[in-house]
């Protein structure tokens, strides 16, 4: 039987052993599990779980390889994978490498065989923390002591925006310019396949800069980490509020009920998977979503921030979209771009294109 070379060491002395594939390096994150059943190419490459450890809980992992064209950055920032049973020989006439393969050229370490039912009830019951990916023969006092003086770096947008203004379909009709806190590039596909031209600006890009780009509307993007910790963003967004139509998806919804004057909090173990179910308040149905976030905005903090809840969770009861009409502003917790996943919420991209038109 082949040797153990990796494990996960928690905060409580309690390790999980396995393989390593990907990367070998040794990294202190945050461990969190997701619930979908396919898409691993598109939650590797998803800038959100930048500092996390992403343990999957459908077992098999790898078998259909990785595709070029279903990337979501171009430079994938995840912390670690952690599977039950990996594949490395992938059966799938699209893919272009192993798994394992592109881990290893994007330095990303991976680790499998531990028991994920146990890891994710652990995460379920414990919450999301901190964990040691090592190599299995690190003695545990070692690795205790590294967990214990080592923090998590809260400058994950920073890292994964775009450093740059960068232009995409110039000859769009409506022009619309995007924060990058950590975009998926399904969005940008989902403002071309409606005509329009998309303007990609920094996290930290002045409110005065956005003006003079002279937008038709203003999308707030995804990404990783507390909100709080970008309050340039936030200063940005609290200007431009009522001048601009304005879309926000998940920390994009986050930083504009920021902005408006409401209050955040972290969620115990945060919805990650792609079948939460979600009711639009405004039409009564109920929509199946894709979703990554670990905060959520509190009900409490909203009367006297000119917001109104739109969307709710069905699990929880947490808040899933808020909207303020006055101001033609409105976001979403979850992902309505998601690929693969769920289609059920394309129709917000509509929403915001018929706001602009109408201003």
């Amino acid at each position: 039987m082949k040797k153990f070379d990796k494990k996960l060491v928690f905060e409580d002395g309690c390790e999980y052993y396995g393989y390593s594939f990907g990367s070998l390096d040794e990294r202190v994150l945050e461990i969190v599990f997701n619930t979908s059943m396919a898409g691993y190419q598109e939650i590797l490459s998803d800038p959100s779980y930048t500092y996390q450890a992403v343990v999957m809980t459908y077992p098999l992992i790898g078998n259909y390889g990785m595709a070029g064209a279903d990337y979501e950055s171009l430079s994938p920032s995840i912390g670690a994978l952690v599977v039950h049973e990996y594949n490395d020989a992938p059966s799938n006439f699209r893919s272009e490498e192993s798994l394992g393969r592109a881990m290893a050229r994007f330095n990303i370490p991976g680790i499998y065989g531990p028991d994920t039912r146990k890891l994710t009830r652990s995460i379920r019951d414990h919450g999301s923390r901190k964990v040691l990916l090592t190599n299995a023969d690190t003695p545990l006092d070692k690795a205790l002591e590294k967990l214990k003086t080592t923090d998590i770096p809260k400058d994950a947008v920073s890292r994964v925006s775009t450093k740059q203004i960068r232009e995409v379909n110039p000859g769009g009709k409506r022009h619309i310019v995007a924060i990058d806190c950590g975009m998926k590039e399904n969005i940008v596909r989902s403002f071309i396949e409606r005509d329009c031209r998309v303007s990609i600006v920094p996290w930290n890009t002045a409110a005065e800069a956005i003006r003079a780009l002279r937008p038709d509307g203003v999308f707030i993007s995804n990404g990783p980490g507390d909100p709080e910790d970008v309050p340039e963003t936030i200063a940005t967004v609290k200007e431009l509020l009522g001048t601009v139509p304005i879309f926000g998806i998940c920390l994009g919804h986050q930083l504009i009920s920021l902005a408006s004057g409401a209050k955040t909090y972290k969620l115990k173990f945060g919805h990650r998977g792609g079948n939460h179910p979600v009711k639009n308040l405004l039409t009564g149905k109920i929509e199946i979503t894709s979703q990554n976030h670990s905060y959520a905005v509190r009900e409490e903090s909203l009367p006297g921030t000119g917001l109104t809840v739109t969307h709710v969770n069905l699990l929880d009861k947490t808040i899933e979209g808020v909207e303020n009409r006055a101001k033609r502003v409105f976001s979403v917790q979850y992902h309505p771009e998601s690929a693969p996943g769920p289609q059920d919420s394309a129709y917000l991209f509509d929403r915001f294109m018929d706001i602009i038109r109408e201003g």
